[in-house]
């Protein structure tokens, strides 16, 4: 599935964290569209080589990356490296290798890309940035920051960074996305995948708080049009697939998709919250439960941009790919 590209400059582009889900995407549209492009990886032995001719190895992001051999003759980046959420956190202080990677890092690499003469960086954030849940609306880019934990904290910290240096260059775009699904996906949705497939009982018949969700494709189509957009320099944005959803709506439409009935059980949402937590998984409760919706109208006003890609599409395409992982 590929979308129409937005990619309207011929300038360098260098993808950082290419070889992760949203970055080989990023890197194979625009690749597709003839673009010079660099991606960079933390290895070169990692296993995964993103689809680019020109792949750097750069080591692990932080505050002393080198990042000079990257950033040669480079146009403009799109930043997706970063240390990523967990849910069981290994490090002793996690706030503070959030920090040194997603907040440090962030500001080495804008300090570096203003030295080599960086057009422009698209940084990709959070939604969590802005809460962890909303009430009687979707979050828009306005609102109060309320990031409540070390990723969400160092995220919003590398923003404040980079807003800092706004009369510098480069030029800053920064994108807020919620959970994002495709072929690929882990976590919560690969799971929700597996048990629709396999004819599980789910207890989110009552699980009707909505939230917004955000394609793979579509992403990618974000992260394009911001890096030569005019009106999107110093911006900020957030973005998903335009339909949002509730946890027993999508575990419907996982099923119509991977051709199973989906089987909810109508169990009270106090009650699946009460036996998650108890199990020690309150958190993955609360991602399926509780509402998280945003507001991607400025975006599609200022930018005029569209997700190329329905939800129903989305989740059809990520329905194939699971299916096929079975082979």
């Amino acid at each position: 599935m590929t979308a129409g590209n937005s990619l309207a400059g011929n300038g360098r582009v260098l993808v950082t964290g290419a070889d992760g889900l949203v970055g080989r995407r990023l890197c194979e549209q625009i690749a597709a569209t003839g673009r010079p492009l660099r991606a960079s990886v933390r290895s070169l032995k990692s296993g995964a080589s993103p689809p680019a001719s020109d792949v750097v190895a750069t080591g692990p992001v932080g505050p002393d990356t080198d990042w000079t051999r990257a950033l040669e003759g480079v146009d403009a980046v799109v930043h997706l490296a970063a240390r990523v959420h967990m849910l069981r956190d290994p490090a002793p202080d996690p706030l503070a290798e959030y920090r040194r990677v997603n907040t440090e890092g962030t500001l080495r690499l804008a300090r570096e890309a203003a030295k080599a003469g960086v057009r422009r960086l698209v940084f990709a954030s959070t939604v969590k940035v802005n809460g962890e849940a909303t009430a009687d609306r979707p979050f828009r880019e306005d609102d109060p920051p309320s990031p409540r934990d070390p990723y969400a904290i160092s995220k919003w910290e590398a923003e404040q960074a980079l807003a800092a240096r706004s009369g510098d260059a480069p030029q800053i775009v920064v994108l807020r996305p919620p959970l994002v699904y495709g072929p690929g996906v882990r976590g919560n949705f690969r799971r929700l995948l597996k048990a629709v497939d396999r004819g599980f009982p789910l207890p989110l018949g009552r699980a009707t708080a909505l939230r917004s969700l955000l394609y793979l494709d579509n992403l990618a189509h974000a992260l394009a049009t911001c890096l030569d957009h005019p009106r999107a320099a110093g911006g900020t944005y957030l973005v998903s697939d335009g339909e949002d959803v509730s946890s027993a709506e999508l575990v419907r439409r996982l099923g119509r998709a991977l051709d199973r009935p989906p089987r909810l059980l109508p169990v009270p949402v106090w009650l699946v919250s009460a036996l998650a937590a108890l199990a020690g998984r309150g958190e993955d409760a609360r991602r399926l439960l509780s509402p998280l919706q945003v507001d991607s109208r400025r975006i599609r006003e200022e930018l005029g941009w569209a997700p190329p890609f329905t939800l129903d599409q989305g989740i059809d395409e990520t329905a194939r790919w699971f299916l096929g992982t079975k082979k």
